[in-house]
């Protein structure tokens, strides 16, 4: 329940290298379809056509209650959701970033993110919906973004939220003085680090920040497991 309706994820089509989903949203009048982006197991290029009809699409969380670290994106892009899985764009830092600071032991590929459970990680977006760039969203996808994170976090209870983007972490959550890392305030019981956005286009910070960047905040969920 969020907000007062109810969100059912049922399968549509199962295969041995598909998965769609749909989310439905029921009220006491009329339905409401979400789309949601195709899940593949084998990594695939989209085409031009599937990254026009990417925009508005959203990509399934990977997460599970009581996590060490929940990371969070700005939102999709398109590349992430014609494909279905988190920081899909070749030339994201994110999944490099994430084995060299030592939260995995190898660098795991987008389409093997569900991987990332068992070793208590998730990822999540701020906004959910995907567009061509972040400067689409409005200041209401980012405060509608912040409230449905934090009920996230209060279902899922997990210990540290990282938020990755330090723009989105300021209109999610009208902290408009929020500097890149631990914060103050936390997310219910979830204490909260912001870090930059790992996108390729992010000149501001190479792979070599991003990475002393995540082995700080490993450090600091590591000392409190």
């Amino acid at each position: 329940m969020i907000a007062g309706i109810d969100v059912l994820r049922a399968p549509l089509q199962r295969s041995p290298d598909l998965v769609l989903f749909r989310f439905a949203a029921m009220r006491s009048v009329g339905h409401v379809s979400v789309s949601v982006a195709m899940t593949s197991r084998k990594p695939f290029k989209p085409t031009k056509q599937q990254l026009i009809e990417a925009a508005g699409k959203t990509v399934p969380d990977v997460i599970a209650p009581n996590l060490r670290v929940l990371f969070c994106g700005i939102n999709p892009g398109l590349y992430t959701a014609a494909v279905g899985h988190h920081f899909a764009r070749p030339g994201n830092r994110f999944w490099p970033a994430l084995h060299q600071s030592g939260f995995t032991n190898r660098q795991i590929s987008p389409f093997d993110e569900r991987e990332l459970i068992r070793l208590g990680v998730g990822i999540s977006n701020v906004v959910l919906r995907a567009t061509a760039s972040a400067a689409e969203l409005t200041r209401e996808d980012f405060s509608k973004g912040g409230r449905l994170l934090a009920a996230k976090v209060k279902r899922y209870k997990p210990r540290i939220v990282a938020i990755l983007g330090v723009g989105a972490y300021r209109q999610a959550f009208d902290k408009p003085k929020a500097q890149v890392g631990q914060q103050v305030d936390c997310i219910h019981a979830a204490r909260v680090w912001v870090l930059p956005n790992p996108s390729g286009l992010n000149a501001n910070y190479q792979l070599p920040e991003l990475v002393r960047l995540f082995r700080a905040l490993r450090a600091n969920a590591e000392a409190i497991s």
